[in-house]
């Protein structure tokens, strides 16, 4: 073999090693990054295939959000429309207040974004309360209900009463985790999960090529949010899911639990035996709504409306007349149930 052969025969091997490492590197799978953080007053948690980390474009989409619905934020939008300020809404109260109506009219009222007031007598709300008596409570009622409230297409809230305030932590949350998902969809991630203070969207598969697992907490009293015995296991994948309960935010006086879902028909804490409702639905923001509104209105008329909801899947957990813990879930549920927990 001559000289020229070989170098030409060197320049060959040398693009076909080239090429086959430049394969080898386009075909490998992206990773997957882990970002955590505190917002909202919880912990979000999130995981995606991506290249880079994105973490600072996420606390961008937070603080934007926070800049709008956070009313422990003095000037947020929704802190201003408390105080009557004469604004215009911005789009992301927009997007909440349009889907909170809808989910109100839904619900016959179960839902309901201007219970804030009583939310805060009760002492569960962004204002400190004290317990009310019922003089109170009446009181409060003349002003609370969504019927009292309009936005205009223009972008401006309308009060029947300016007394009424808004409070939108029952679907917020949920909503902040599809903002995060569009965004990482804009980054063009297809894998991922988002899950703030529980409320959480899913995509695509796991770091293990597999459907995310989700779990469903035990509803034990544990206000410190220290238990993490799960009751069962989902396996998810695009959805969003939101669980609600009265098992962590509540306190005791005189002997009796008041708990923190508060019934917007009758102004007191929600009595029934509904201990958690989980939701599946498209997005996590009518999940998170809907979650809230199955433990207003208690096991039957919860189960009755999922089940005539086709675009929902619900798993509820709540007590019998003995006392005896027992679950409900819907016929669409079972294709996400990985088991029991023991």
């Amino acid at each position: 073999m001559d000289k020229k052969t070989k170098r030409n025969l060197f320049w060959v091997v040398l693009l076909v090693l080239g090429t086959t490492l430049i394969l080898i590197r386009h075909n490998r799978p992206l990773p997957y990054q882990t970002d955590h953080g505190l917002v909202f007053g919880t912990v979000y948690n999130i995981t995606y295939q991506h290249k880079e980390n994105l973490q600072a474009g996420i606390e961008a989409e937070l603080k934007r959000f926070d800049g709008s619905l956070s009313p422990f934020n003095d000037t947020a939008t929704i802190s201003r429309v408390n105080r009557n300020e004469d604004i215009i809404v911005d789009s992301l109260f927009s997007r909440v207040f349009g889907r909170s109506m809808e989910v109100s009219h839904e619900t016959n009222g179960a839902f309901d974004i201007t219970v804030a007031p009583l939310v805060n007598a009760w002492g569960f709300g962004f204002k400190q309360g004290r317990f009310p008596d019922s003089t109170m409570i009446d009181s409060l009622l003349q002003f609370t209900g969504y019927q009292k409230i309009s936005l205009t297409d223009s972008g401006k809230v309308i009060k029947q009463d300016p007394r009424t305030i808004l409070d939108c932590s029952a679907v917020a949350k949920g909503y902040a985790v599809d903002i995060i998902a569009g965004y990482l969809e804009r980054q063009g991630v297809s894998n991922f999960m988002v899950d703030i203070g529980g409320e959480v969207v899913v995509r695509g598969m796991n770091p293990h090529n597999a459907r995310w697992r989700i779990g469903i907490n035990k509803p034990v009293e544990d206000s410190l949010s220290s238990n993490q015995e799960l009751q069962t296991i989902l396996q998810v994948t695009n959805v969003g899911i939101a669980t609600s309960g009265n098992y962590r935010n509540f306190y005791y006086k005189d002997g009796k639990k008041y708990a923190h879902t508060i019934n917007p028909h009758t102004g007191y804490p929600a009595l029934n035996d509904m201990l958690s409702a989980t939701v599946i639905a498209r997005d996590c923001m009518s999940a998170d709504a809907y979650a809230t509104s199955c433990m207003v209105m208690g096991v039957e008329q919860a189960t009755r409306f999922v089940e005539s909801r086709p675009d929902i899947d619900a798993y509820f957990i709540y007590t019998d007349k003995d006392g005896n813990l027992q679950t409900y879930f819907t016929k669409g549920m079972e294709r996400y149930l990985a088991g029991s927990v023991h």
